[in-house]
């Protein structure tokens, strides 16, 4: 790999980090180079440390490391919050004359550039322009053509008018004119650009998109930190292929507004955090015993109760597999890439009306706000199939009528999956309820069909088992004696991982796995390691837990709930220490 670049910038919520860091990234994508970003927020409107990082290579990035080379400092204790991953030659930007930053003190192994932030931004149209001033300073440190800032200035603020477009530009400017007038000091950074063409986006972005590309029509949410952006993608987009966004009430309202859409004929999904989905499950009962095919997309943070709303975890995976009164039969994806979020959701959709249930859809806070490049390609639309299952026409209706004439949307069949008729089809008129009901819909106690009813419902996951591909994807050395078994967002940091201790001469297979339920059988490559660990966000391993359930072995776990996700050098320490653990007993 070529060497990367890793920069950051740090301050209080409000003071712009968010827009700072997405404006760099966006210059670096543009200047043909890979991105990978991270994201440290306080569930804050101001107040409370935010930190946004920026890790580019050439090459493909797919993690954060636990290095720093250069930040800007709008606090001190950013420096502080960093002072772990900075480094021998790291160079720190700060604005001296900030009252907080005239005592500040620059570790002696560091480069400390005391840049007037404020007073050149006010020079080039007005103070709120510090952090752009920040920006070229940074570019003119790691040499990076500021040309490539112009296009992210003009494309953030080209709204608004070019006067203020013309204004940021001129206090990058000051910021580059600066240093290299002020710091006669060779810095040890050259980032090269490409003539590549890159697509800059997040895991929330991505369900939106491939929420469009799989003909959703119809979403309903409320906003919850970190799946909102779900919601912001798809408004002012949908609308354009016929679609609507409502913001409902609360969570409770907007699965009922996706449920009655979907019972309409409208491919339709909602969005949400652990606490929606708690308030959603009364719902997901009514939509498993109608057969009422639904996305709910659950974007994990930190629980339980309120939690830490802007903290990663991976907690709510025995919720997702076992929520709800009754036995409900469901189907859990969790995308493991920012890529997968739109093939995963355009797969959901089309599990979700072949096999008439509810999907969950799980990503988790660091997919969510995670900002990653892709070549266009990625997300080739051709590709895109959908499929609506077993949906009867005039034409066909009449082979699923009962002995009376009524059409049988909960007809007994022996895959499970019983026809679906939309509205407006001759003669499909019916009712479903959350009542017990025969095959036309009608209330019913009657004991047998009960059995044949809940029999027929949880065989359509038995069919899915035979019909589909489950298969985890496959990494590292195929013939390793450890197997590595992950699922979700930790498949990057774990892949660059693998390329850390392979440069240490460990050997070591990787199993990322994209279904939860139904999920593969892993007995065979569990059989065939000497050492099984898996890696997750939680306590207490609860994906291990199914591992061990369905492999009747005991395996070992790395598990991470500070809050914080895994990063591809610790990884690959802990996978070392877990190893040598294990040669010790």
């Amino acid at each position: 790999m070529a060497a990367d670049f890793n920069w950051a910038v740090g301050g209080e919520a409000g003071d712009g980090i968010d827009s700072t860091g997405k404006i760099f990234a966006q210059a670096l994508s543009r200047a043909g180079r890979h991105v990978f970003t991270s994201k440290d927020f306080a569930s804050r409107i101001r107040g409370g440390y935010t930190a946004y990082k920026v890790r580019t290579s050439v090459d493909k990035v797919q993690s954060v490391v636990d290095r720093l080379d250069v930040l800007i400092a709008l606090t001190p204790r950013t420096i502080e919050e960093n002072l772990d991953e900075l480094h021998e030659g790291s160079v720190i930007i700060y604005d001296g004359e900030r009252t907080t930053m005239q005592d500040v003190e620059i570790p002696e192994e560091m480069i400390g550039l005391d840049v007037p932030l404020k007073s050149l931004a006010e020079e080039a149209g007005g103070a709120i322009m510090r952090n752009v001033v920040a920006l070229g300073a940074a570019c003119e440190v790691a040499e990076f053509p500021i040309e490539n800032l112009d296009s992210a200035l003009e494309k953030r603020f080209k709204d608004k008018g070019q006067k203020l477009v013309d204004n940021n530009k001129e206090a990058a400017r000051a910021g580059q004119s600066y240093v290299a007038e002020e710091y006669d000091h060779e810095f040890d950074y050259d980032l090269e650009t490409t003539d590549e063409d890159y697509v800059l986006l997040n895991g929330d972005e991505a369900i939106g998109m491939g929420a469009i590309a799989a003909g959703c029509r119809f979403y309903a949410g409320y906003p919850i930190t970190p799946a909102t952006d779900v919601m912001t993608y798809l408004t002012g987009r949908i609308e354009r292929y016929g679609g609507h966004v409502v913001q409902a009430e609360d969570e409770l309202s907007a699965i009922n507004m996706a449920l009655g859409a979907a019972r309409g004929g409208a491919r339709a999904m909602t969005a949400t955090s652990g606490p929606g989905i708690d308030l959603m499950t009364e719902t997901f009962g009514l939509i498993a015993t109608s057969e009422t095919p639904l996305v709910i997309c659950n974007v994990m943070r930190s629980g339980p109760s309120t939690g830490m709303p802007t903290k990663q975890e991976q907690g709510d995976l025995n919720g997702m597999l076992y929520g709800g009164h009754g036995e409900v039969p469901r189907f859990v994806l969790a995308p493991t890439t920012i890529d997968e979020c739109f093939w995963k959701t355009v797969e959901a959709f089309n599990l979700a009306e072949k096999y008439q249930l509810p999907v969950y859809l799980t990503a988790d806070l660091s997919m969510a706000v995670t900002e990653q490049t892709f070549s266009p390609e990625t997300f080739d639309m051709d590709e895109v199939e959908i499929e609506r299952g077993k949906v009867v026409d005039e034409t066909t209706i009449d082979d699923h009528m009962s002995d009376s004439g009524g059409f049988q949307p909960h007809e007994i069949t022996d895959d499970g999956i019983s026809p679906r008729a939309f509205p407006g089809t001759a003669d499909g008129a019916h009712m479903s309820t959350g009542l017990e009901h025969d095959e036309q819909g009608r209330r019913t106690e009657d004991t047998e069909m009960r059995v044949e009813q809940v029999d027929k419902r949880n065989r359509k996951v038995e069919t899915a088992r035979e019909r589909e591909d489950w298969s985890p994807r496959e990494f590292g050395d195929a013939d390793a004696d450890t197997l590595v078994i992950t699922w979700g967002s930790n498949e990057g940091a774990l892949a660059e991982a693998v390329e850390f201790l392979d440069e240490e001469g460990i050997d070591v297979r990787v199993l990322s796995v994209p279904y939860v339920f139904p999920r593969p059988d892993l007995s065979d490559d569990v059989a065939a390691a000497e050492t099984t660990v898996v890696v997750e966000c939680n306590e207490r391993g609860q994906f291990a837990d199914l591992v061990e359930h369905d492999v009747l072995e005991r395996v070992d776990r790395i598990n991470k709930y500070n809050g914080v996700r895994f990063k591809a050098d610790e990884l690959a320490d802990d996978i070392k220490a877990t190893l040598a653990e294990g040669v010790e007993a």
